[in-house]
């Protein structure tokens, strides 16, 4: 049996969990979330969501795991949220937010504008003598790290210099430049 899958969800405060048919919806204080499953039953007793396999096979076994995390997901994401958080590195790399419009200057000859969903909130933090920093934040985990994954995409950190657009908090494996 998965260690995963048969760990219950605990349900905490504020937050309502439904299951209908294939599809399971939570909804919090930050927003309301909906994923469809199959292969699997999921059932709410009490504050605790219980997700059990209808059969033994391999598909079955994987999905087991994966649903329950994806809902653990979901009622994290409703009630606290999930932050990223990326780093810029380099001499004149900037960034700045309108709203939703993200503008980064990454060493490209144009600045690259980003125009994010509605449901990831941004910000830019800008200090003198600091690399500037973008924190993306949604209820969505998914969605918050795939636009991070998509912003960190224009400019991966390089091995020599460690330039580039990185998590705050990652570490660059370095090498060792040419030996003279």
């Amino acid at each position: 049996m998965s260690r995963i899958g048969k760990n219950p969800v605990s349900i905490p405060e504020g937050v309502t969990v439904a299951v209908n048919d294939n599809t399971i919806t939570v909804k919090g204080k930050l927003g309301e979330l909906q994923q469809e499953f199959s292969e699997v039953s999921v059932r709410v007793e009490g504050n605790e969501v219980i997700v059990d396999r209808e059969s033994d096979n391999k598909s079955s076994k994987a999905k087991h795991g994966l649903y329950r995390s994806l809902i653990n997901n979901m009622v994290i994401g409703v009630s606290e949220g999930f932050t990223k958080q990326l780093e810029l590195v380099g001499v004149g790399y900037r960034a700045s937010n309108q709203e939703q419009k993200l503008d980064i200057a990454i060493g490209f000859s144009h600045n690259i504008v980003i125009d994010l969903a509605p449901e990831v909130k941004v910000e830019t933090i800008s200090e003198k003598g600091k690399n500037p920093i973008i924190k993306l934040s949604s209820y969505d985990k998914q969605l918050v790290s795939q636009v991070a994954a998509k912003i960190r995409s224009f400019r991966r950190p390089e091995p020599y210099k460690g330039k580039g657009v990185k998590y705050v908090g990652e570490y660059i494996r370095r090498k060792a430049g040419k030996s003279a």
